[in-house]
């Protein structure tokens, strides 16, 4: 492929910016477009020309490439939060035809590439008077990508813990990379981030990673822990790595953004691309991540299981604990879909035990009127309600995440002995605990087909030049997100929502929520939660 050098830059007077502070103190580079001038941008030592006719020609990364975000804003409130480029700070890089335009596979294909205006709205029910409001780029294939592809030496590292679904996305990076672009070396990275500079790589290829999809776990390995920016980024530069793809939860792309940073900072060629990975589905801005549709449906089998234990004796309970730190998302989408469950208690609902409207009281008399019941609850639910002597609050795993007790074997326990002290009946608990058998299982097949969308989306990126993004569904369409969009807080189940009021009618639960937390769970809901934790 020949290359073809980037554009001249445009005179940046016709456009007018300004840097000012956002809430969190962070830079911002705003840009008014002109409808006259709609492909202007304003000047910095550091930036070249972005790709031709993109968005990101009107705007330009700012002189501290560690606090800005990159923000386009045009006519009636429409606002584009950007992704860096390759060209924010290498200038005159040469471009390349994307080779999938000769590719069989897309030769039915009536439109090969996204355009480069293309940009998918972060929120779709709005009103006739409504600003456009916050937009994110549309990920997918462009007519011009930055490597040529006996160039590319790729790298995958998996992060964190396990999650239905990481072997597919491995597979589809590589084949992606192979049958798309032509690309013949992709590392693997074993071990997480430390893997980088304890352990050896391996080589991967599309025969390799044949049928990894079909089993668990990841075949590189993980663990938790282990990021040193400097000593990662020393390691990518010195094997002559430029694509790197990094799969994770929100602490895994905090690491992926202090590499982008560092490797910015060095001014490689180098695109750092994220698949976000949280089986608890609590990555803020996407639809959802991958795993979560498996874990669900796997959580089913669970609460099916303590449905027969518990219809079948006297006063029968059954106790199912999911997963769900901080989120409750598979406890609540588990319960609405199986039918079977009386309670779900997630971290977001507050509840109390003793007491008139409080658990106790509710499973006794659920168990009067139906002589059995099932509980599902939340990882992260109760901790507060745990004796101060029982606590691990201040104990955290190599990623920075709070190591909570275990809530589901305290609940029973509580129960058992609620009513051992009262003698009022005899009750049959049986405790269930899916949590490592729903991480281990393959992903179903509505998460391999969303592993594929979000791996060829990270290759078609990287090709493109983009770096310092994660990949996600927004609105049902595949993006680019900037990573401190995606780890500036936590996605959580909004308690004052209709979702967890469907919940709340289809078990027929109390809310055990009193005015002041109504109260107070709107307020939270008003202020951004911010993440916790170290870099996975």
């Amino acid at each position: 492929m020949q290359p073809e050098a980037a554009e001249p830059s445009i005179d940046a007077a016709a456009a007018e910016y300004h840097e000012p502070q956002s809430p969190t103190g962070r830079q911002i580079i705003d840009f008014e477009l002109r409808n006259s001038l709609p492909r202007v941008r304003a000047p910095s030592p550091s930036s070249a020309d972005p790709p031709p006719g993109s968005a990101a020609s009107s705007q330009v990364m700012g002189t501290d490439p560690g606090s800005t975000l990159k923000i386009v804003k045009g006519e009636f409130g429409y606002v584009l939060e950007d992704v860096p480029h390759l060209t924010d700070y290498l200038s005159d890089l040469p471009t390349y035809p994307n080779p999938i335009k000769e590719n069989p596979a897309y030769s039915v294909v009536k439109q090969f590439f996204v355009n480069q205006d293309d940009t998918v709205p972060k929120k779709v029910v709005v009103q006739k008077d409504s600003p456009r409001g916050i937009h994110f780029r549309r990920a997918g294939p462009r007519q011009r990508v930055y490597f040529e592809s006996d160039d590319v030496n790729a790298c995958i590292v998996t992060c964190g813990g396990l999650c239905p679904g990481l072997n597919t996305v491995i597979r589809e990076i590589i084949c992606g990379l192979s049958y798309m672009y032509g690309v013949n070396k992709v590392l693997g990275i074993e071990g997480g981030y430390r893997g980088f500079y304890a352990r050896n790589t391996i080589q991967l290829t599309p025969k390799s990673v044949n049928d990894i999809h079909k089993r668990g776990g990841t075949i590189l390995s993980t663990s938790r822990g282990g990021h040193d920016t400097l000593k990662i980024v020393d390691n990518i530069q010195d094997r002559g790595i430029n694509q790197v793809y990094i799969i994770g939860g929100d602490g895994t792309q905090k690491g992926a953004a202090a590499i982008f940073e560092e490797i910015r900072r060095r001014r490689l060629k180098v695109a750092v691309a994220g698949i976000p990975k949280t089986i608890d589905n609590d990555i803020a801005v996407i639809d959802k991540s991958f795993g979560f549709d498996t874990a669900v449906e796997e959580a089913q089998r669970a609460i099916n299981a303590a449905h027969v234990e518990a219809e079948s004796v006297e006063n029968g309970i059954g106790v199912v604990k999911l997963m769900g730190r901080y989120s409750g998302f598979i406890a609540m989408y588990a319960t609405l879909a199986s039918r079977d469950v009386d309670c779900c208690l997630i971290p977001e609902s507050p509840f109390y035990l003793e007491g008139k409207g409080g658990l106790y009281e509710y499973i006794e008399k659920r168990l009067k009127e139906n002589g059995h019941m099932v509980i599902v609850v939340a990882e992260g639910a109760g901790q507060d309600l745990i004796a101060e002597s029982m606590k691990s609050m201040d104990h955290e795993d190599a990623s920075g995440n709070k190591l909570l007790l275990d809530v589901g074997l305290w609940l029973s326990q509580g129960i058992k002995n609620y009513f051992t002290s009262r003698e009022k009946m005899t009750i049959n608990l049986k405790y269930i605990d899916p949590t490592y058998m729903i991480r281990a299982i393959p992903s179903n097949a509505s998460d391999n087909v969303y592993c594929t969308l979000l791996a060829q989306s990270a290759v078609h990126g990287a090709m493109a030049g983009y770096t310092g993004f994660t990949v996600g569904l927004v609105n049902g369409r595949q993006t680019y997100i900037p990573f401190d969009r995606v780890t500036e807080k936590r996605n959580k189940v909004v308690i004052t929502d209709r979702m967890w009021a469907r919940l709340l009618s289809s078990t027929n639960q109390p809310s055990f929520l009193s005015s002041k937390d109504v109260e107070e769970a709107n307020i939270t809901e008003e202020q951004p939660k911010q993440t916790s934790g170290e870099f996975l």
